[in-house]
């Protein structure tokens, strides 16, 4: 089985990947577990696909095997899409996800809710050693609502509701999310391309 080094070590972003390689013979462990626990790099990239490839790019230089990286975060279009690459230091250092939500709420405070348009935006870079890149973006549309909702997520899972749905993120099951979600679409399409290699 090859194995795949993941540029993070979040469980439930590993497991998600899992699944999809395991149906190529692949399997998937977390940076720490391949011996670089302290590998950081610095996402400078002005759009998710730009972090993403750098990420996967620095760890494959290192390690010389298989990488993956995801890079994801929410675009809002009255805001000319920011956070955008920002999504997770929006609110400044040091910040977190209150206040992230906080300081989007009030930049959309006033605008109506036809106005509140907005995408969860994941993109996902595999590469090989051989320097063969596979990309896949995935996107989750949907709108900001004006009162955090749920307990279910982080980020900016509460103050978004999905479209064709009448709660947030943060309310949905972890099923209904998974079906939607921007990363799972992102991983459909990174299926799709390991299918035609």
């Amino acid at each position: 089985m090859e194995t795949i080094v993941a540029a993070s070590s979040n469980k439930h972003k590993i497991k998600e990947i899992q699944a999809i390689m395991s149906k190529f013979g692949m399997e998937v462990i977390p940076k720490n577990e391949a011996g670089i626990p302290d590998f950081d790099v610095e996402e400078d990239g002005d759009t998710f696909e730009a972090n993403s490839y750098k990420k996967a790019s620095e760890m494959m230089k290192v390690l010389g095997k298989t990488t993956i990286a995801d890079d994801s975060g929410l675009m809002v279009d009255y805001l000319g899409g920011a956070p955008g690459v920002y999504s997770a230091r929006f609110a400044g250092e040091p910040c977190d996800d209150d206040k992230n939500n906080e300081k989007l709420l009030k930049l959309l405070e006033g605008v109506e809710e036809k106005d509140r348009k907005a995408k969860f935006v994941s993109v996902i870079t595999m590469i090989f050693p051989d320097g063969e890149t596979l990309v896949a973006r995935g996107e989750c549309p949907g709108r900001i609502i004006k009162v955090p909702v749920g307990e279910n997520g982080f980020g900016y899972d509460p103050i978004f509701v999905p479209d064709g749905f009448d709660k947030s993120y943060a309310q949905l099951t972890d099923e209904e999310k998974n079906s939607i979600s921007h990363r799972a679409k992102a991983l459909e399409k990174l299926e799709a391309l390991l299918k035609e290699r």
